[in-house]
């Protein structure tokens, strides 16, 4: 008898560009004030990457805010990614909850979701959860997420897991969507992404490439 295939296993559990969608929510002012899992420079500089990454590939990406009026605009950072995109401003704390998050999903064709939040254990806890029992395959980016402590954040990713959602990271979602560095279309603009948000990474690629380019001395 055949063992039951393991959907979280093998080439279809890989994202690629054309099989995902990225909703980015309430990376907002409030939600930074209330931060403490990690700190807000770690944040910014890993959630405008996997934004990056995302229109790079031309991943469908959503931006939503929740009360924007009381908890301030969207990051200025994350909306200069995408300065044509108004974000969906909500009332409902579960992102899932609101038809018009629904309709963009719906509508990209998509049914593996990756997402990112400000608060772990609420606004990425709830629609990751809700997406989850709806039949959605969910990614969580955990390193673009935060709570209001580590435990919060912790905890939180515990119960998405059990709930079968995949935790990743940021730079793990532009390295899948690449998967082939025989894709030469979309080298520079990773290598770009590296070198601007991969810290330790970005900056041992520049002096590698100055080696390289530097002329070979007689002397």
């Amino acid at each position: 008898m055949n063992a039951p295939r393991n959907p979280k296993a093998g080439i279809d559990a890989l994202l690629s560009p054309d099989n995902c969608a990225l909703i980015l929510i309430d990376h907002q002012p409030f939600q930074f004030a209330g931060l403490r899992s990690h700190d807000s420079q770690t944040i910014i500089n890993n959630v405008v990457g996997l934004a990056r990454g995302a229109k790079l590939f031309n991943v469908p990406t959503l931006l939503t805010t929740v009360l924007e009026e009381r908890g301030g605009l969207l990051l200025k950072q994350l909306q200069d990614v995408f300065p044509e995109q108004k974000p969906i401003n909500r009332t409902f704390i579960n992102t899932w909850e609101d038809p018009r998050v629904i309709d963009w999903v719906k509508k990209t064709g998509r049914k593996k979701i990756v997402m990112a939040a400000l608060w772990t254990e609420i606004c990425l806890a709830m629609p990751a959860i809700h997406a989850l029992g709806e039949g959605y395959e969910v990614y969580i980016v955990t390193d673009a997420s935060g709570g209001v402590s580590v435990e919060a954040h912790e905890v939180a990713i515990q119960r998405m897991v059990q709930a079968g959602a995949v935790p990743i990271t940021w730079a793990v979602f532009a390295s899948e969507l690449q998967r082939d560095w025989a894709r030469e279309a979309t080298v520079p603009g990773l290598a770009k992404l590296l070198v601007d948000h991969m810290g330790n990474v970005g900056t041992s690629f520049t002096w590698e490439q100055q080696l390289l380019n530097t002329p070979h001395s007689n002397r």
